[in-house]
């Protein structure tokens, strides 16, 4: 039982929730972005560029092979850039968000007054001179 109870406690850790509540807000904020940029961003972006779907764009490096029925037997071999490309963008406007986040992060701790300073108790000189002083008292 020793083992099972070392696990529960491991994962109510404070630490382990929180990491695990991160993991789940940084997927649906990863989904968030990623719709951003497939259906809002690029679609304008796209057009600008001749009616370019990016998730398209890709190299063959070799055709599929299709037999007499028009049936696809063996699937292309391509390097898919676009989505190469797609991927890079999330990335810098997930970056973008994280470093505006950050920002106001550091502007809410800034504006927070660090706490007052213990006062100074005395210097390891004088504890050892009232020591002394207590000393010679007792002769």
């Amino acid at each position: 039982m020793g083992f099972f109870k070392d696990f529960k406690s491991f994962l109510l850790k404070g630490d382990i929730v929180n990491l695990a509540t991160a993991v789940i807000v940084a997927g649906a904020f990863g989904k968030i972005v990623s719709s951003f940029t497939n259906d809002i961003l690029m679609p304008p972006i796209g057009m600008l560029l001749g009616n370019v779907n990016f998730s398209e764009l890709r190299y063959v490096l070799q055709e599929a092979i299709i037999d007499a029925s028009g049936e696809v037997t063996k699937e292309a071999v391509t390097i898919n850039y676009g989505n190469f490309i797609q991927f890079i963008i999330d990335f810098i406007i997930i970056g973008f968000f994280i470093f505006i986040l950050l920002k106001a992060y550091e502007k809410t701790k800034k504006k927070e007054k660090p706490a007052p300073a213990a006062p100074a108790g005395p210097t390891q000189e004088e504890l050892l001179a009232e020591i002394r002083d207590l000393l010679k008292e007792k002769k």
